[in-house]
């Protein structure tokens, strides 16, 4: 897939994440055309400006994901295992940022810069994991390819943003 003529959907557009995602689209001039904007009921027909237009957030429905490619989706856990069956069933692969699938046997966990290999092994559902374990593994990735780590403590303590705006 070339992913610059994807179609696009960002689900949770309106929250803190699908801000940013929809920011780093806007950096690579993804066509305003192949992003469609989705959250809850409350963000319904808000207008959001992107490049030189003006997109519109959504509601999402089976209808709605039917020419998505890629779902990028920052929601709760229980609306992303509602959610992203209905991208995966279309065809669509998704990339889910929460903790929905991350525990699941063939959902891989990806850091683009740890293992990336890991793309070429999902069945349309892809995930990341947590904000904390991202940053710590890419300068533990040099450390065990030279030395073999075979265990790591950590503490974390995480701010109530976590939770969205």
């Amino acid at each position: 897939m070339d992913i610059r003529n994807a179609n696009i959907g960002i689900i949770g557009s309106t929250g803190a994440v699908g801000v940013e995602a929809l920011k780093l689209l806007s950096e690579i001039a993804h066509p305003a055309d192949k992003i469609q904007l989705f959250a809850s009921e409350r963000s319904k027909g808000k207008k959001v400006s992107y490049l030189n237009s003006e997109l519109t957030v959504k509601t999402s429905s089976d209808e709605s994901f039917k020419e998505i490619d890629v779902g990028l989706i920052s929601v709760s856990s229980e609306v992303s295992k509602e959610l992203a069956p209905q991208i995966v069933k279309n065809g669509g692969v998704v990339i889910d940022d929460g903790s929905a699938y991350r525990m699941e046997k063939n959902v891989p966990l990806v850091v683009p810069e740890v293992n990336p290999e890991a793309l070429n092994k999902h069945n349309n559902i892809i995930s990341n994991p947590n904000c904390s374990t991202m940053q710590m593994v890419l300068p533990l990735k040099p450390l065990h390819d030279e030395y073999k780590i075979k265990r790591v403590i950590v503490s974390t303590y995480q701010a109530v943003s976590g939770a969205g705006k």
